[in-house]
This record gives structure tokens, sequence and C-alpha cells, in this order.
């Protein structure tokens, strides 16, 4: 089964160069691992959050696009990795290796078979 690993984040967050880097090399590593045991089946990091828009319509009329994020909040989606995993759990075990673990958040959400 495929799940969404939502890489949540605080933006705002003051982080030395040093700490970014070791952020950035953990990150690197995790792909590189999950990629070699085949769990990982896709994943993007995304532009800050202030980058984004919100587009609202109604039955395709009424449209209204406005600055910003979904969910103005302190953590905003930074990225999001897609899993094969066998079960929950085992998407949750993944969850707990994702370095943004450590210092923000990660929602684990089943996806949607189209």
């Amino acid at each position: 089964m495929r799940y969404a690993l939502l890489v949540g984040d605080d933006e705002a967050a003051a982080i030395s160069t040093e700490e970014r880097s070791r952020r950035n090399a953990a990150l690197s590593s995790f792909a590189e691992q999950m990629r070699a045991t085949g769990v990982l089946a896709g994943g993007e990091r995304l532009q800050p959050a202030d980058t984004a828009v919100t587009v609202r319509c109604w039955d395709g009329a009424d449209v209204i696009v406005s600055d910003g994020p979904l969910d103005p909040s302190r953590e905003q989606i930074a990225g999001a990795f897609v899993v094969d995993c066998k079960d929950l759990d085992e998407a949750i075990t993944v969850a707990t290796k994702v370095p943004a673990a450590w210092y923000g958040a990660v929602e684990v959400r089943p996806v949607r078979g189209v």
C-alpha cells in the first residue's frame, strides 16, 4: 500500500548554516536508504510556503486565488515522499526515519487509488 509522508517544518525557525547542512545531508541519506530498500516511490522538496497560492472555486465559477499556503500555521508542508509499505505500521516506521521528524513533523496518510 502507498502512503504519503507529508513533511512539516517551521520555515521561520532560525537555524545555523551547520545545522542546515546536517539536515540536508540526513535527508539525502534517508532518500538513498529508502531507494536502496525499494520503499521510496517518489518525493519532492517544496519551495517555501510564501511562494504558494491557494485556489478556491465553486462549480467552476467564483474563482478566488489568494497568496500563501492552504493553512497558514507555524509549520508548513516542506515536501512529501510517497512510500510503498506493507501496512500503516511499516509506514510509521519509515516516517520515524525522515530527518524532519527530529525537528518538525511527518504526517502519514494513505494514498487513494485513482
